[in-house]
């Protein structure tokens, strides 16, 4: 879509060329094959009625139909315009994609969201629902720009915030471990928790602990490289665990400088923006060991943990020992399961 105050400068084909094949590269290549994603453009710019200005849209814009602003009103009017040309029941997710020249630079204010759930209120004429739903605005800086549609689109897969959003201070939960917290900068692949959440994983390859058994060893191979154990998860309590993974330089995680074993808290309850999940900083008096900071919050960069060193919770008693890499790149482990 464009604005009558910011019309398209670019052709649809060459904003479409900003995300595609590179998402579906993308997300086959972190799926291990398992999810294919297929754009179906519409190549041509949906002009609004009014200016930008008038719809309201600002970060944390509602989706209110009582109101003749925000997403609702843009939507009612794009619904309508595309009716004679898209079926929305033949589509999974819905993007729509801003002229890049419509509202503030993404170094500014990031304004893309997404709507996901079943019902928003709008339907076609031929009455299929639009839901699942990403806006995505201006462009993201760095190397991998595209990936703002990523995190998006995996929000209507079901993936939460791990960036704070509720404007808080003080240092990221996950860093550039999951683009559901950095989407920006050099490309990053998602945690193993949301692998296997999304159903990339086979059961084979996560492993449990149970609570007071004795302690086990794991072969854990990197979340970069196809097959094998991906994650070891360790409950606490019955909405928290403590989750293991490895993680090296490979094609979605070109930046990994520290390879090793990354440990993080998984707490089901906390919501989305407030930090469901937090990796542990094996070297937390460091500044990172990533170099080009401008894009990547380099604190948590040598967050994994190395052969020789043990992660240690002293509230429920789980240990994470690494015990060796192995020259095939995978590396084996000893977990200490929670107290009873």
């Amino acid at each position: 879509m464009d604005f009558p105050d910011a019309p398209a400068a670019l052709s649809p084909m060459a904003r479409f060329a900003e995300f595609f094949p590179a998402v579906t590269d993308y997300f086959r290549t972190s799926s291990y094959g398992r999810l294919s994603y297929v754009p179906k453009p519409l190549f041509r710019w949906i002009r609004m009625s009014r200016p930008l200005a008038a719809y309201g849209i600002t970060r944390g814009a509602t989706f209110d139909p009582s109101s003749d602003r925000g997403y609702h009103a843009l939507s009612r009017e794009l619904v309508h315009a595309v009716d004679p040309f898209v079926d929305f029941r033949n589509y999974d997710i819905v993007n729509v994609i801003a002229s890049p020249n419509a509202g503030p630079a993404a170094t500014h204010t990031v304004l893309s969201v997404t709507f996901s759930g079943a019902d928003l209120g709008l339907k076609s004429s031929r009455g299929a629902p639009f839901r699942n739903v990403s806006f995505i605005w201006s462009r993201q800086t760095g190397l991998s720009a595209f990936r703002v549609l990523n995190h998006e689109n995996a929000h209507s897969f079901g993936l939460p915030d791990l960036y704070y959003t509720d404007g808080r201070s003080g240092s990221t939960p996950v860093g550039h471990w999951d683009p559901m917290d950095e989407d920006w900068g050099p490309t990053n692949d998602f945690l193993g928790w949301h692998k296997w959440k999304m159903g990339w994983l086979a059961p084979g390859q996560v492993h449990c602990t149970p609570a007071g058994g004795r302690p086990t060893e794991h072969v854990l191979t990197p979340i970069s490289t196809p097959g094998g154990t991906k994650i070891v998860v360790i409950p606490t309590g019955p909405h928290t665990a403590f989750v293991v993974e490895a993680r090296a330089s490979g094609l979605l995680d070109p930046i990994v400088c520290r390879p090793g074993v990354l440990v993080y808290h998984v707490d089901t309850k906390v919501p989305t923006g407030r930090a469901p999940l937090r990796v542990v900083d094996a070297t937390p008096h460091s500044r990172g060991c990533y170099a080009d900071a401008r894009y990547v919050e380099a604190d948590l960069t040598d967050a994994p943990f190395r052969p020789g060193e043990t992660f240690t919770d002293h509230t429920s008693g789980v240990t994470v020992t690494v015990l060796t890499e192995n020259t095939d790149g995978t590396y084996r482990i000893r977990t200490t399961p929670a107290h009873h």
